[in-house]
This record gives structure tokens, sequence and C-alpha cells, in this order.
């Protein structure tokens, strides 16, 4: 049962990131992609800070003495989030969102094989080289 739930929360995730690319893309049409993505972070921002103070599990300042690579998520995101809004503008949603999950999904075999970041080890075979071949096959069908 609890496997569902957290992937229910997965798909919802998904749904909610193509409707965010949409909702982006058209703002990025009207201000611009920077900003857009600008304005996304700050609303996002604004919401989840007194989220993350009444929820918090540890205090924030803790943040100082972690690994400094583990602090490059909001880079990350930033950049994923401007890069995302320009492919929608240019190529649609859909198309966006599968070059995106090829991408995530190419990445994240290659972290599992190698075990980066502290991840088990999961060898690279057969089946995922199926997995990527047919999501990039997807890309160009959605083209």
């Amino acid at each position: 049962m609890k496997r569902i739930l957290f992937f229910v929360a997965a798909l919802s995730a998904g749904i909610l990131l193509s409707i965010e690319a949409a909702i982006g893309g058209a703002l990025g049409k009207n201000i611009g992609e920077l900003e857009a993505s600008l304005f996304v972070f700050a609303v996002g921002a604004v919401i989840l800070f007194p989220v993350a103070i009444i929820f918090q599990k540890t205090y924030i300042t803790k943040v100082f003495h972690l690994p400094k690579w583990e602090l490059i998520g909001g880079f990350l995101g930033a950049f994923y989030l401007v890069m995302l809004l320009f492919s929608v503008n240019m190529m649609g949603v859909g198309a966006s969102m599968v070059a995106v999950i090829i991408g995530q999904i190419f990445i994240s075999i290659i972290i599992d094989h190698f075990g980066w970041f502290g991840m088990p080890k999961i060898k690279f075979d057969r089946n995922r080289l199926t997995a990527v071949t047919l999501l990039i096959g997807a890309l160009f069908l959605i083209l």
C-alpha cells in the first residue's frame, strides 16, 4: 500500500510538472523565459518558507555544515526550469516532457550503474538499454 502511495505521489508530480511547463511557457512568452523562471521560483520560495519553518525537522543553519555538492540543487533546479520554458515554447509541452524524461532516465541509469551520490549500485543491462531506446523512439513519434 505504501509503495502505491509513493507511485501516486510521483505520478502526480509528473502531471503537475507538465502543467507547470505549459503555464510557465505561456508566462515566458509574455514576460520572457528568465523572468518567468524567476517568478516561479520566487512564488515557490514565498509559499515554502512558512511551511518549512512550521514543519522543520532540523534547523536550516545545518546547511552550512553540509558538503558543498549537496547545495547545488537550487542551481540545477533553476537551470532546469529555464531550459524547460525555452524548449516548451519551441517544441511544445509533449516533446519537451519526453526529452526531459529521456534525460532523467539516461542520467539516472548512469548514477545507478556507478552508485554516485551515495546511491546503491544497479548495473546497466539490456532492459535499461531497451527502455532508453524506446523512449528515444517515443520522442521521434511525438515530434
